[in-house]
């Protein structure tokens, strides 16, 4: 696979994460469709394997998050800069401390824009809070599970190029 083509490939795939925060795109079966590509394209035993290991953690992820309390943005009281602001953060988190860095910049990125729209801690904290009861926690499931994903297709691109 060419280099024009990989960066390609990490386009959709950024463009999956970044739906994942974003109300109304779907943003795993984007960065599945990535995988997809890569995988048809290259067709190596290690694409498939990652194209198996990305099937099988949207599906549970998918699974997890019906399993959860239906997201609920307007009860929230959550605007989509602030959706895009705490994605960013958490995609940033995943990068600079893996697995556990996903979760805390979606969270740190929530509280900042909460307290730079409210401006005290106590009311930016307690809206953070009920931002993550209404519907953070199903969107901190997809976007692990796809981080997942496009860190596991990161690898394998870099250990076999």
């Amino acid at each position: 696979m060419g280099t024009w083509q990989l960066v390609l490939v990490g386009l959709v795939m950024l463009l999956g994460l970044y739906g994942v925060v974003t109300p109304g795109v779907p943003g795993p079966p984007i960065v599945w469709a990535g995988t997809l590509w890569w995988s048809m394209t290259e067709r190596t035993a290690a694409a498939w394997a990652v194209l198996a290991g990305a099937t099988g953690v949207l599906l549970l992820a998918q699974a997890v998050v019906w399993l959860l309390p239906p997201r609920r943005i307007r009860v929230a009281g959550v605007t989509r800069r602030a959706f895009l602001v705490a994605g960013s953060a958490g995609i940033a988190g995943f990068f600079v401390v893996p697995p556990l860095g996903a979760a805390l910049g979606f969270v740190a990125g929530l509280y900042g824009v909460e307290r730079r729209r409210l401006g005290g801690h106590g009311e930016a904290w307690a809206s953070t809070r009920n931002v993550m009861r209404a519907l953070g926690t199903s969107v901190l499931v997809e976007l692990f599970a796809c981080l997942l994903v496009v860190g596991a297709w990161v690898g394998t691109v870099a250990g076999t190029g």
